[in-house]
């Protein structure tokens, strides 16, 4: 089958590319054997860095009806959400201007469920005060809508952690280390789980740019511990593509919605809006009932 027939059957007549080849984690199967059929189908955006610039709410709405016609059971959100809350010259009239094209973009959205992480950029750390309800995090759960700034969500035999790895040196806090280990744990046999943090854990993308997560070497061996559960890390901050498969679990830094955050690029961008070789984009996931994951990346051309 060729790639234009293939676009035609998925429906996106948008013009949007498959990228990034798939990877795939088998449990309970033969390699080579996967079920017939997904049982869950899940997008991941991340960094859309949503500003009032460079056109970025009408084609972030653009790109969010190519994302819908993939049919997606939910979305999840992998932070940076809006431009930039996070540097001290930031103003307090800055940080809810972009909020509110946030919220005006997300209606696009409003028949399908959103499960958010925090990124860096979402935060407002220069408010007058600590006890200033924009201040830090918790406002960012707020805006985001999402219980805590980790937590879980369970679908079918499926468990996706969201990590806040918004601590020193891009890590897991002692509380959320603790919670997450109680987590795994708890999780019965023939369960699955998918973890999302703002930031990679493995992968390509931090030997290139850096950002990624300091404690790697103990989340890679607790998850290692929990390897009959642990099938899939998604990430965003890095603003690139790769596909990590380590022991067994796919470690997906997958690109930005904003790409070179709306711009047209620099000397190194591959092509307009590209960050280095990286095209704006976002990726539809497929899970399988026994454990198998598929990631494909998808340039939104837009």
């Amino acid at each position: 089958m060729d790639r234009r027939k293939l676009l035609k059957q998925i429906g996106l007549a948008s013009g949007a590319l498959v990228v990034g080849g798939s990877n795939t984690v088998m449990a309970g199967e033969a390699a080579g054997k996967k079920s017939k059929k997904p049982l869950l189908t899940v997008a991941h955006i991340t960094d859309v860095h949503i500003r009032k610039g460079d056109n970025a709410p009408v084609r972030y709405k653009a790109c969010l009806e190519q994302v819908k016609k993939h049919r997606p059971d939910f979305i999840l959100n992998g932070g940076d959400s809006i431009h930039d809350a996070s540097y001290d010259h930031v103003k307090r009239e800055e940080v809810t201007a972009q909020w509110s094209i946030w919220d005006d973009c997300m209606q696009s959205l409003k028949d399908f469920e959103v499960y958010s992480c925090i990124g860096n950029h979402d935060p407002w750390w220069a408010a007058p005060a600590t006890t200033d309800s924009m201040y830090g995090k918790e406002y960012v759960v707020q805006r985001l809508g999402i219980p805590k700034r980790y937590y879980t969500v369970t679908k079918e035999n499926w468990h996706f952690i969201i990590l806040d790895g918004n601590n020193k040196n891009i890590s897991l806090d002692e509380e959320q280390m603790v919670w997450l280990e109680k987590e795994l744990a708890a999780i019965p046999a023939g369960h699955f789980v998918l973890l999302m943090s703002h930031y990679p854990i493995l992968g390509t993308t931090p030997l290139l740019v850096g950002g990624g997560h300091s404690d790697f070497k103990q989340l890679k061996s607790l998850f290692y511990t929990y390897r009959d559960k642990v099938k899939v890390c998604l990430s965003g901050h890095n603003h690139l593509y790769d596909q990590t498969l380590y022991n067994g679990i796919t470690y997906c830094c997958n690109g930005a919605m904003s790409g070179f955050w709306w711009g047209k690029g620099d000397k190194e961008s591959a092509g307009t809006g590209y960050y280095q070789e990286t095209a704006p984009g976002y990726a539809i996931l497929h899970l399988y009932a026994d454990g198998m994951v598929e990631n494909n990346y998808f340039s939104h051309g837009i």
